[in-house]
C-alpha cells in the first residue's frame, strides 16, 4: 500500500507540474524537438504557392495536370529521463532537497511529453543501475515515474553517469531525447556522453544547491559526504576561505559548461530553492529559434 504522505506529495506535484506543462510550456516542447522524419500522407492537386519540389511527376503525367505530395511529421518521440538517485540527491539547505527539485522538473518534462503523444521512460542510477522503467504513454505512467523519483533509495553510494549512458545505449535502440539529471559531482563521463550524443539528443540538467557554491559566515560547519561518508569541519568565519570556496565552485561549473559546449550539447542549470520554470523556458526558446 502507498503511504498517504507519499500520495499527497505525488498529488501536489501532479497538479503543479501538469499546469506548467499545459500553460507554460504548451507549444514550446513541440517546437523544441523534431520528430523522426516526414511520413507520406496523400497526393492532391497543385495549388499556387506549393513548393514545386513536392510535385509527384508520375501522378502529374497520368492526370495531365500537376499534383503534389503531402507529408506529415512523425511526431512520436521517446523521452528518457536518466536521473541520478545517489545519496547526494538527499542534500538541500533551502526549502527543497535536490531530489524534490528533480521530481518536479522531471514531472513537468514528462507531462509535456505525453501531451505531445510521446513516450516517457526512466533510468534511475547511482554507481549502478537502480531502476529501469520502460518508455510508455499516459498519465498513470507519469505518476509512477514521479513515485519512483520520490521514493527510490539507492543501493550504491557513488555516481556513475558513464555507466548510466552505456546502459541507455543497450536498452534504447531507437533515437531518443535524453535528459541526464544529476549534480555531476563525478568525472569520467565525457566519452560516454559523446558516444550517446551520436545516437540521441542528449540534454544534461545540472542540479545544484546554493551552499555548494557559496558558504555563509556561521563559524564552524560539519560536512559529511553522503556518497563517501567523508567527514570534515571547516571554519566559515574567514572571508578568504569563503571566497576561495566560491571561486573554486564557479570554476568547476564553468568548466562543465564549456565541456558540454565542446560536445555541441545544450545544458540546463537548476538550483534548489529557485524556480525551474525560467531555465526550462530559456532552453525551449533557444531550441525553438535555432531549429
Amino acid at each position: 500500500m502507498i503511504p498517504k504522505e507519499l500520495l499527497k506529495k505525488v498529488r501536489r506535484i501532479h497538479i503543479r507540474t501538469l499546469h506548467m506543462a499545459d500553460d507554460l510550456f504548451a507549444g514550446q516542447y513541440h517546437s523544441a524537438f523534431k520528430g523522426r522524419g516526414m511520413e507520406f500522407e496523400e497526393v492532391r492537386e497543385y495549388e499556387p504557392g506549393d513548393d514545386v519540389r513536392t510535385i509527384d511527376w508520375n501522378v502529374t503525367a497520368r492526370a495531365g495536370r500537376p499534383f503534389v505530395k503531402r507529408f506529415r511529421e512523425e511526431r512520436e518521440l521517446t523521452v528518457m529521463l536518466l536521473v541520478d538517485v545517489s545519496r547526494s540527491q538527499a542534500f538541500g539547505t533551502d526549502t527543497q532537497l535536490k531530489r524534490e527539485l528533480v521530481a518536479e522538473a522531471c514531472a513537468t518534462l514528462a507531462f509535456s511529453a505525453i501531451r505531445n503523444n510521446d513516450k516517457i521512460g526512466l533510468i534511475g542510477f547511482s554507481d549502478q543501475i537502480e531502476r529501469y522503467v520502460p518508455p510508455k504513454k499516459g498519465t498513470s505512467h507519469v505518476l509512477r515515474v514521479i513515485r519512483e523519483l520520490l521514493t527510490l533509495t539507492a543501493r550504491g553510494r557513488g555516481t556513475d553517469v558513464a555507466g548510466a549512458l552505456e546502459y541507455l545505449n543497450r536498452v534504447t535502440t531507437r533515437r531518443a531525447v535524453v535528459f541526464v539529471v544529476s549534480d555531476f559531482q563525478t568525472s569520467g563521463y565525457e566519452r560516454a556522453m559523446r558516444i550517446a550524443r551520436r545516437r540521441h539528443d542528449v540534454i544534461p540538467i545540472t542540479i545544484t544547491d546554493r551552499r555548494e557554491v557559496e558558504l555563509p559566515s556561521v563559524r564552524f560547519i560539519d560536512f559529511v559526504d553522503g556518497e563517501t561518508g567523508e567527514f570534515v569541519t571547516v571554519d566559515t568565519s574567514h572571508a578568504t576561505f569563503r571566497e576561495e570556496y566560491r571561486r573554486r565552485a564557479q570554476s568547476i561549473m564553468e568548466s562543465r559548461r564549456r565541456e558540454f559546449r565542446r560536445m555541441d550539447i545544450d545544458s540546463i542549470d537548476l538550483f534548489t530553492g529557485r524556480s525551474f520554470v525560467e531555465p526550462l523556458q530559456r532552453f525551449f526558446h533557444a531550441r525553438e529559434t535555432r531549429l
